[in-house]
């Protein structure tokens, strides 16, 4: 079943349990809240896959502006030529890179971002208790406008590099739908660590846990239940699960079994998974 079609079928419930008998009020009145419930739970869960994306994309070109300018002891890969890159200073922290994708700057998978993305570097993006922050101003990918920021902060042990992040988002789809996405979320380098000339075989696993609010002030907290994963050679998160918790309901999301697409599953309360799109 589509997702349209998932909505529309709780359209549908809410609708006909209105027109239940005077006798049947508390029962109709009871369905009709599910139904809300889980259409909400529905939407909502989409939205947090999208932002997951979004944050994930934004990660690679975190990684990317410090590989390319030298600050994590890598050779250039990844920021596209029709972008503009300032550094400033040349030498020595904290650094400000500002990356200015102008009205439409195409990445070499055909990725569209627009508008400028700022990050604030304490250290070397690879040094232990550095902290990166990324902002942004009227930020586009594919369409979505992308508000707030994200915090990075270096946790490495030993030789495996990891990071805190904490975003505080806010995310426009192309149609002019809104929503809010918080969360805090660790970070864990599992590929890539021998090889830091090359971040094009760099993998990295999430866990953690994010807060998203739609425009009508619904809340819904969602939890990794098995961490996702993203490759640099990969535009989108490949694997993992997340649980969104409504009142009465839940939704999984499943970003597949390891294979680069743009796609994920979503299921209410274990049933048949629907495809949605990442972007």
């Amino acid at each position: 079943m589509k997702l349209k079609n998932l909505l529309i079928a709780s359209a549908i419930i809410a609708v006909s349990a209105g027109i239940y008998s005077c006798k049947k009020n508390n029962s109709a009145s009871t369905s009709s809240s599910s139904s809300s419930e889980i259409a909400s739970t529905t939407e909502i869960s989409t939205d947090n896959a999208i932002s997951d994306n979004l944050n994930a994309d934004a990660e690679n070109i975190l990684t990317q502006a410090s590989v390319d300018n030298n600050f994590s002891g890598s050779t250039p890969t990844g920021i596209p030529s029709c972008a503009t890159v300032t550094v400033i200073p040349a030498q020595g922290f904290p650094k400000t890179i500002t990356i200015d994708f102008g009205t439409g700057c195409a990445s070499g998978t055909g990725i569209i971002r627009s508008g400028i993305i700022t990050i604030t570097l304490s250290d070397s993006l690879r040094k232990s208790g550095s902290v990166a922050t990324m902002t942004f101003n009227n930020y586009y990918v594919g369409g979505y406008k992308k508000q707030g920021n994200i915090t990075w902060t270096n946790t490495k042990q030993d030789t495996t590099n990891s990071w805190t992040r904490v975003c505080y988002d806010t995310i426009t789809s192309p149609l002019g739908k809104t929503w809010t996405h918080t969360g805090t979320h660790a970070i864990v380098e599992i590929s890539g660590n021998n090889t830091p000339k090359n971040i094009i075989d760099n993998v990295y696993l999430t866990t953690g846990s994010s807060i998203t609010t739609n425009a009508k002030g619904v809340t819904r907290t969602a939890t990794i239940l098995t961490p996702l994963k993203k490759k640099v050679s990969c535009d989108n998160i490949d694997s993992g699960s997340v649980k969104i918790q409504g009142p009465n309901h839940y939704a999984i999301i499943d970003y597949g079994d390891g294979t680069c697409d743009r796609l994920a599953t979503l299921s209410i309360d274990g049933g048949t998974p629907v495809t949605i799109l990442l972007r």
